[in-house]
């Protein structure tokens, strides 16, 4: 947060001293400028996967990619429709994760993990949009965005298989506890949300 006429506080991550800590750089596309230490610090800080993601406007550099455990992804089509999508049937997706051990990329490396509450089930209307989504979550879960370890913030245990940031629907006739249909603004939220996790059509082309 220093103004960029004064000297970077991270001189530190670099220790060939190759960067002077006056050195600022502008990124491609959104222009934003920053120390390039600082850029180069955020970087170590992260998943070190390649991909750069502007704090400023939250462009993405590269392929973003998260620190979900293995598991497995299914899915299925359902006859019935969803409230709020009638004429249609369903799409039900499976995800499949197991209680494990952290590798370096999670919050506690080398001690265990737990997995509560799998598989969970999720809907998507079986329509040209909610296949659209479908095709991106596939692409998300490929890149293990779709869940990360973390804390719970609804039971609070630490260490535990939780969402990363792009919702779904776990309810299929009901929407009782906001995570089901009817939902209008569902499939453009989550659209909206996979784009911020730089899951485009971009990503499906060959």
């Amino acid at each position: 947060m220093e103004k960029l006429g004064a000297p970077s506080g991270y001189s530190d991550v670099c220790e060939s001293k190759a960067i002077p800590p006056e050195s600022v750089g502008r990124l491609a596309h959104c222009s934003h400028a920053f120390h390039v230490l600082c850029v180069l610090a955020m970087y170590t800080s992260g998943n070190k996967d390649g991909s750069l993601q502007c704090p400023s406007c939250k462009a993405i550099y590269g392929e973003k990619t998260g620190t979900q455990p293995n598991g497995k992804m299914e899915v299925s089509v359902l006859p019935e429709s969803l409230p709020g999508h009638e004429g249609c049937g369903s799409i039900q997706i499976a995800y499949y994760i197991s209680k494990g051990i952290q590798g370096p990329e999670h919050p506690n490396p080398g001690l265990p993990f737990t997995a509560r509450g799998f598989p969970r089930y999720c809907y998507l209307p079986d329509n040209e949009k909610g296949r659209k989504v479908l095709e991106l979550l596939k692409l998300a879960w490929r890149r293990r965005l779709i869940f990360t370890v973390g804390t719970s913030s609804t039971t609070g245990e630490c260490n535990t298989v939780v969402w990363n940031e792009i919702h779904h629907k776990t309810e299929m006739n009901s929407n009782v506890s906001g995570h089901g249909y009817p939902d209008p603004n569902y499939l453009d939220n989550v659209l909206a949300e996979l784009a911020a996790q730089g899951v485009t059509e971009d990503g499906l082309r060959p």
